[in-house]
């Protein structure tokens, strides 16, 4: 009976965070050891029908750089890496889409509807849902003190996002999975940081969250404690006093962004963790660190 009491109180406890993100938008950037492990993926799938049967809309971005290299590989392709981006010449961008875009993305389509979801599968070009520009990556100062422009390829950059497309699947109650590949202005295709693409979605659906699901258990401070709530302010002291470092300043920034361009929070959590998602939306405690302005 204890048992079933403890249940209740559980649901008792996520009520108030039911009632409050009802008919809300939240985008997860899914990735990671959450997106490789069997037990985990089916953990974050569950995840995503449970929102969708309350009457919240999860909106998913996902990335697939291992399988990318894996599939490389197999081609006998080396991957080169520039400043932690893959540099991606023709060849390379057409082995990216095919695996982001026709194996990754339809594998978590598929295992969202085996547990009773309703999930459809897009790439930026897909109504033109991501346009994108080439990213101009420097380094320097080179010759004459300017900064130095590295060409890494077809690697770029959100210029635009089209809403009317991701909310016209969720009026029909389907959940949207997107490839972070978007097209240029000529019809080139561009592949792009799936971190990036899932801050520039949020802020395009104005959501009330945007999730990063990573590898690690948040943002820590200075001692490593992990923080559980980061004011944008203080991010930023942090960043430039360098207690937030390497790959965790991008994700970082990318929350910034996005909370200056309306969303409410955001959050870089554990994916590692069981349920992770649910977790850090319906109690009290979270798994992660939440960035608010």
């Amino acid at each position: 009976m204890q048992n079933s009491i403890n249940k209740a109180k559980v649901l008792i406890e996520a009520l108030p965070y039911i009632r409050r993100f009802f008919d809300k938008t939240i985008v997860i950037k899914y990735g990671g050891s959450a997106m490789e492990e069997e037990g985990m993926k089916r953990s974050f799938a569950l995840d995503l029908v449970l929102l969708k049967y309350i009457g919240i809309h999860p909106v998913v971005v996902h990335g697939g750089g291992p399988q990318i290299g894996e599939m490389l590989a197999k081609m006998g392709k080396t991957s080169q890496f520039i400043q932690g981006m893959r540099v991606t010449d023709g060849e390379t961008m057409d082995v990216v889409e095919m695996v982001l875009v026709g194996k990754v993305n339809k594998e978590i389509v598929a295992l969202i509807n085996q547990q009773g979801g309703k999930a459809v599968g897009l790439s930026g070009k897909d109504g033109s849902l991501i346009t994108a520009k080439k990213l101009k990556l420097t380094r320097g100062p080179g010759k004459g003190g300017r900064p130095e422009f590295i060409d890494i390829g077809m690697v770029g950059e959100v210029k635009t996002i089209n809403p009317g497309v991701i909310e016209a699947l969720e009026k029909e109650n389907f959940i949207p999975v997107i490839a972070p590949v978007g097209v240029g202005e000529e019809g080139e295709t561009y592949n792009i940081n799936a971190d990036l693409v899932a801050g520039e979605i949020a802020s395009a659906l104005k959501a009330e969250k945007l999730i990063l699901l990573t590898d690690v258990e948040g943002v820590k401070d200075g001692s490593h404690q992990l923080i559980p709530t980061l004011h944008a302010k203080q991010a930023k002291r942090f960043i430039t006093r360098k207690v937030i470092s390497s790959g965790m300043i991008p994700k970082v920034t990318c929350c910034l962004h996005a909370l200056e361009k309306g969303v409410a929070k955001t959050h870089i959590i554990d994916g590692r963790v069981e349920h992770a998602i649910l977790l850090e939306i319906f109690t009290d405690v979270g798994v992660g660190t939440q960035i608010v302005s």
